[in-house]
C-alpha cells in the first residue's frame, strides 16, 4: 500500500463532495461540499476546480480519486461523460495524478447510510455528496490494499476533451 493522503471526489450536477484519507490509506473521512460551477462542455479553471486544487495542496495529497458513475450494466452514461469532463478540468489544475474509479451505487449507498443513521432526508442534501465521496475513496483504498495496485485508471491528458 502506498503511503500518502488521497483526495476523493464525488461529482454531481449541483455539488461536488470531497473526502480524504489518512496518511496510511486506511480510512476515508468527509471534508466538505463544494458548489458546482464548472460549465458543461468547457474545460476551464472554475471556482470548484480551483477549490479542489487548493484542498489537494493543503493536504499534500498524492492523488485525486474521482468517481466514475457507470450504469449498472457497466455502460457509460451522460453522468459518466460529465465526470470525465470534470476530471479533465481538474487534472489541468493539479500536478498529481487524477484516477477514475467505478462509483456505481455510491450515492444510493450514501443515502442509505444517512437514513439508517437517523438523519432526515431534508438534512441529507448538505452532506450526501461528502458521504458519497467517502464511499468512493474508501472503496478505492480497500481495492488497492486487496489488489496491491492503484485503483481505477489514471486520466490520460486528452481524455474528456
Amino acid at each position: 500500500m502506498r503511503s500518502g493522503v488521497r483526495l476523493g471526489v464525488d461529482v454531481g450536477k449541483a455539488r461536488v463532495g470531497l473526502s480524504r484519507s489518512d496518511l496510511h490509506g486506511m480510512l476515508a473521512t468527509p471534508i466538505e461540499t463544494v458548489p458546482r460551477t464548472l460549465p458543461e462542455g468547457e474545460i476551464v479553471l472554475s471556482s470548484d476546480i480551483l477549490r479542489i486544487a487548493e484542498v489537494q495542496r493543503e493536504l499534500d495529497a498524492i492523488e485525486v480519486v474521482v468517481g466514475l458513475p457507470l450504469a449498472l450494466s457497466g455502460a457509460e452514461t451522460a453522468s459518466t461523460a460529465d465526470a470525465r469532463h470534470f476530471a479533465t478540468a481538474l487534472q489541468l489544475a493539479l500536478t498529481v495524478p487524477v484516477r477514475l474509479v467505478d462509483e456505481r451505487l455510491s450515492t444510493v449507498s450514501a443515502q442509505s447510510a444517512l437514513r439508517s443513521s437517523g438523519k432526515k432526508a431534508k438534512s441529507h442534501r448538505p452532506v450526501i455528496d461528502q458521504v458519497a465521496a467517502v464511499i468512493i475513496l474508501q472503496h478505492a483504498l480497500d481495492s488497492e490494499r486487496g489488489m496491491g495496485t492503484p485503483p481505477g485508471t489514471t486520466l490520460s491528458p486528452n481524455e474528456g476533451l
